[in-house]
């Protein structure tokens, strides 16, 4: 069964041959729209209208990672002062809703709160946060476990170790919502 027969609720398209790559333990809520070279994995979720396109590069979203209701992903693609910027999201990462995540990488347990953005090149590390409607410039790095605020985002603090554990608790707490919107979706398709 494709990804595109597994959630017939979302939009799932092929582009130029590259057709998104959706781990069976993943949930995809409707109105997400994943175009092209496009890997979502283990327990990960998109949640309802989300954009990830994946047209002129990739993108990665790792286990039990959520992308949260409006976000938007996408990609730089290659041109002749470099090879283009992928979007690559590491595992039990947390996206808000109607962040805005482009050509960067997010490592394992990184936050993105609600309305941010992150540009082309830039990287935020294992435990980092990037706040609520901050912006993070093109090729800025956030170093581990810091909260970096603002517009253009600049460093506050630097989180403790219960505060970045309250990241995995988010992830976790989304992997058991997205099995209950799964169940309710599937309920009704077989109803």
């Amino acid at each position: 069964m494709t990804s595109a027969e597994r959630f017939p609720w979302a939009t799932i398209l092929p582009f130029e041959g590259k057709e998104p790559q959706i781990d069976d333990t993943a949930f995809i809520a409707p109105g997400a729209r994943i175009i092209g070279d496009v890997t979502i994995g283990p327990r990960a979720s998109v949640w309802y209208n989300c954009v990830l396109r994946g047209d002129i590069h990739r993108i990665v979203v790792g286990a039990r990672s959520n992308v949260q209701d409006g976000s938007v992903f996408h990609v730089e693609g290659p041109r002749p002062d470099t090879a283009g910027c992928p979007t690559i999201i590491g595992e039990e990462c947390v996206i808000g809703h109607m962040a805005v995540v482009h050509g960067c990488t997010l490592e394992d347990r990184a936050f993105v709160g609600m309305d941010a953005v992150a540009m082309d090149d830039s990287r935020i590390s294992q435990g980092a946060m990037l706040a609520a409607g901050a912006l993070l410039s093109p090729g800025k790095h956030i170093p581990p476990r810091e909260i970096w605020v603002g517009r253009p985002a600049k460093y506050l603090r630097t989180q403790d170790a219960a505060q970045v554990e309250k990241i995995r608790f988010q992830t976790e707490r989304y992997c058991r919502l997205a099995e209950r919107h799964m169940a309710m979706l599937r309920g009704q398709t077989e109803g």
